[in-house]
C-alpha cells in the first residue's frame, strides 16, 4: 500500500489523522452465543493479537474484561443488559437511533490518557446479512476493527479478509501489514500527524 492508501485509512471524514492502538493487554468476553461460537471469536481474538504481538490477558485488573462482544437479534435487547449505560452513555438514544438506521453492528471504544485504546465494545445485531456469513469470518472481520482506531471512513468498501487458495479465510493481506506495522515498538501508540503513514508504509517493505 502506498502512504496515500494507508493514510486514508486513519483520516476521519472532518479531514483529521489519528490512528491508536491498544495499551493494555486485551481481554476478551464474548454474550449471546453458544460455546461452540465462543471458541471461535477467541481464537479471532488471539489471531489478530498474535499478528500484531500484542498480549493477552486473563483478566484485566481495573476493568475485569476490557473488549466486550454482544450477540443480539434485536437492538432492544441491550436495554436489559444490567450496567451497560454506564459503558455506552445515554443507552436509550443509542437504541434508537441503531434501530431506526436498520443497523446491524455498532463499535464504541474508549481510551486511555494518552489516547490508546483502552477498552472496545461490538455490537453484532444478527440480521440476515450478517447471519449468512460463516462464523469465523464475521468474528475475524470483527477484530480487524478493533485492533485499531480505523478511521469512521477508513475500511468503508475495502475487503478486510481474504481466501487462501485452499479456502480459509484470512486478513487481507494489506491490512495486516498495516496492523502489524502500527504495533511496531518503534512507533506511538497514538499518532495524530498524517506523517505517521510513510512510517507504516516504510514497514510494509521492510
Amino acid at each position: 500500500m502506498t502512504p496515500e492508501q494507508i493514510e486514508t485509512l486513519f483520516t476521519r471524514s472532518d479531514g483529521s489523522y489519528l490512528c491508536a492502538r491498544w495499551g493494555r493487554p486485551i481481554v476478551p468476553v464474548v454474550f449471546g452465543v453458544e460455546d461452540a461460537t465462543l471458541g471461535i471469536v477467541k481464537g479471532a481474538c488471539e489471531a489478530v493479537a498474535a499478528l500484531a504481538g500484542h498480549p493477552m490477558a486473563e483478566t484485566d485488573p481495573e476493568l475485569g474484561a476490557n473488549l466486550m462482544v454482544f450477540f443480539l437479534r434485536d437492538w432492544q435487547e441491550l436495554l436489559g443488559v444490567p450496567d451497560l449505560d454506564r459503558l455506552l452513555p445515554d443507552l436509550a438514544g443509542l437504541v434508537a437511533r441503531l434501530s431506526s438506521a436498520q443497523a446491524n453492528q455498532y463499535r464504541a471504544f474508549r481510551f486511555e490518557p494518552d489516547g490508546s485504546i483502552r477498552a472496545s465494545i461490538v455490537l453484532l445485531r444478527m440480521d440476515a446479512a450478517l447471519s449468512a456469513q460463516p462464523a469465523e469470518d464475521l468474528a475475524l472481520g470483527q477484530l480487524a476493527q478493533v485492533i485499531l482506531l480505523w478511521s469512521d471512513t477508513g475500511l468503508a468498501g475495502r475487503a478486510t479478509l481474504a481466501r487462501t487458495p485452499e479456502g480459509h479465510t484470512i486478513l487481507h493481506p494489506d491490512i495486516a501489514g498495516v496492523i502489524r506495522a502500527a504495533y511496531d515498538p518503534a512507533l506511538p501508540s497514538v499518532a495524530r500527524d498524517p506523517s505517521h503513514a510513510l512510517r507504516l508504509a516504510a514497514r510494509l517493505v521492510t
